[in-house]
């Protein structure tokens, strides 16, 4: 079984799209997305008259003239991870005096972008014949959920262990506990817990047997990132990363010895190692370049796995 597994693309188009059609472009017969699958923000463009609009991307002003350059600029905030909309001076004004307006707007057009997502992957995996299997992480809303559950071809695995080409898949998108008090993250005990809930639906031996955690094992290399203050800056100037990855997720991986190990959640440590007998992956994202980050994995149901490589493109 040839495998692709990509992670945190944070609501960009393009790596979204790059992803269903890596199965063609690397022969795989299965793709997996780890969790972070949504964007994080919205962003207004307004109409100031006259065919003029404008707009604030990272902090840039940009003047747009006429629906080409404003489509331009919509296509370029998609493919960062944010969703645009388009409005006026006045609707904004409303938007930014009621907070909970503005967050029920954010819901929607976050819930629309996945459900678009999940109508544009069942055509475009029914025409490859391939499956995806997917698992929201810790900076996914709940209810995102019930939207992927829905489609044909994309399979919503959280909690599940699922049976793929003769491998059985666990996951869970769950974290440890985050400085951004996320939606999917909890302390370690019960992180600890969730994951044994679902290696206990396994019947498959070690070999034949994947984990996909969205975070990846403490102390392995693969979830070092820099350290913050209490007031969220860098704590040091310099390259100092710490461990930050969760203890549950290591001890699980060390029970039970998957043959493979499927991580993200932190985007700058891309790399791989092995723990015992298992080889962990954590691709890294480069969601904002619309880079899509990844893993073509070969298994054959042997003692380790028999051939891996890292992929950006």
């Amino acid at each position: 079984m040839r495998l692709f597994f990509a992670t945190d693309i944070h609501g960009s188009e393009t790596c979204w799209r790059k992803f269903l059609n890596s199965g063609k472009h690397y022969g795989a017969n299965v793709l997996v997305l780890g969790g972070d699958m949504t964007g994080k923000a919205l962003v207004p463009v307004v109409d100031d008259g006259g065919g003029n609009w404008h707009a604030t991307l990272l902090e840039n002003r940009h003047e747009l003239a006429g629906e080409d350059e404003v489509v331009g600029f919509e296509e370029a905030v998609r493919r960062r991870g944010y969703y645009p909309f388009r409005t006026t001076p006045d609707e904004l004004s409303e938007y930014e005096g009621d907070p909970e307006r503005a967050d029920r707007f954010f819901h929607e057009q976050m819930l629309a972008t996945v459900q678009r997502w999940m109508d544009f992957a069942d055509e475009r995996l029914e025409a490859d014949g391939m499956e995806a299997y997917v698992c929201p992480g810790n900076d996914d809303q709940f209810d995102i959920d019930e939207v992927i559950d829905r489609a044909r071809h994309v399979h919503l695995v959280e909690g599940r262990v699922v049976e793929i080409d003769g491998f059985q898949l666990a996951s869970t998108g769950w974290s440890n506990r985050t400085p951004w008090k996320t939606y999917r993250e909890e302390d370690e005990p019960d992180l600890g817990a969730r994951i044994g809930a679902v290696a206990a639906q396994l019947t498959a031996s070690p070999e034949r047997t994947i984990f996909s955690l969205h975070c990846p094992p403490y102390g392995s290399g693969l979830d070092d990132a820099p350290e913050l203050t209490e007031d969220m800056r860098l704590k040091h100037a310099g390259h100092a990363p710490v461990p930050c990855g969760s203890k549950a997720v290591r001890e699980a991986i060390e029970q039970f010895q998957p043959v493979l190990s499927l991580h993200g959640h932190i985007h700058e440590a891309r790399g791989n190692t092995r723990i015992g007998k298992t080889l962990c992956i954590n691709p890294g994202s480069s969601y904002e370049q619309g880079e899509l980050l990844g893993a073509v994995v070969d298994l054959d149901g042997g003692k380790k796995v028999k051939n891996f490589v890292l992929t950006s493109g």
